[in-house]
């Protein structure tokens, strides 16, 4: 018996329009009236479980790559900090990077809003096409409070603060690689885990989704047998290669080869509601 399912958002739970739309609602409330629990596992930054159009849905949230863990009451239950010096070294390393610093209250953007965003939209046309909705949706009116994400931020100001998370999206191939180098070299420190290649995804070294999803389940008494996964990007595969094992890892057909890899299973398309679908047929007893 599946008693948590948790599940990615772009590309897994969510269509073609990363929006929370009726069946992915529908399919939520189904699972926690069946007495399930349901996370949300993403690398994306929420601040409360209703952000991002999730509203009321009952919802626990692992986001930031595990490295924030919040209730389905609002609750922080976890906030995994970088070591300040490694953030304060990043930063002075790389003064010109836009990097997106994530801690408790906000989140501190290096560069202008517009510079920030220009890096979403630098990219082949489907690839353009693909982030300029995404970007949209995360910018839609009610989606975030206007004062979470704070831009043109100095170093010192970033250091006054707990972070839990660095971003960074670029196009730039020499950046690309001296930040690859920097990271792998301080692999005892932190791990890049980006749910694809144009990105950096850092948190402290043994903290991502499948970590923090096993940490959420044990905190309810919920064996890691008793947890169903589904993911499609690179930031997933832990999660996926953790709970494979069981037999209760999913990756929908569009999913990136390692994710599909790392999987027990590959199922349906995200833009034909196939997690949804199968998180319902799960709670009915009825999943193939």
């Amino acid at each position: 018996m599946i008693r948590l399912f948790a599940s990615d958002l772009d590309g897994t739970l969510l269509g073609a329009t990363h929006s929370v739309t009726r069946p992915v609602a529908a399919s939520i409330r189904r699972v926690v009236e069946a007495g399930a629990r349901f996370a949300i596992a993403t690398g994306r930054t929420f601040r409360s479980p209703g952000d991002f159009g999730f509203g009321d849905l009952p919802c626990d949230v692992v986001c930031a790559n595990g490295s924030i863990v919040l209730s389905r009451e609002g609750e922080l239950l976890r906030f995994a900090t970088l070591d300040p010096a490694f953030v304060e070294e990043a930063l002075s390393a790389f003064p010109e990077a836009p990097f997106l610093c994530i801690g408790r209250r906000h989140s501190y953007v290096c560069t202008s809003r517009e510079a920030y965003d220009a890096e979403y939209v630098a990219h082949g046309l489907v690839t353009r096409i693909k982030d300029y909705v995404r970007l949209r949706a995360m910018h839609a009116p009610g989606m975030r409070a206007a004062d979470e994400m704070l831009y043109d931020q100095t170093a010192s100001t970033i250091l006054e603060n707990e972070i839990c998370k660095i971003n960074c999206r670029t196009t730039d191939p020499g950046l690309i690689r001296e930040l690859d180098a920097f990271f792998a070299e301080r692999s005892d420190k932190v791990v890049n885990a980006p749910f694809n290649p144009s990105m950096f995804e850092v948190t402290r070294a043994g903290v991502d989704k499948g970590e923090a999803i096993a940490w959420l389940a044990a905190n309810y008494c919920i064996g890691e047998d008793e947890v169903a996964v589904y993911g499609d990007g690179g930031n997933d595969i832990a999660m996926l290669e953790r709970f494979a094992p069981h037999g209760h890892a999913y990756a929908p057909h569009g999913a990136c080869d390692d994710a599909k890899r790392a999987a027990s299973e590959v199922i349906g398309s995200n833009v034909l509601y196939a997690v949804p679908r199968h998180m319902v047929r799960t709670v009915c007893g009825d999943a193939k």
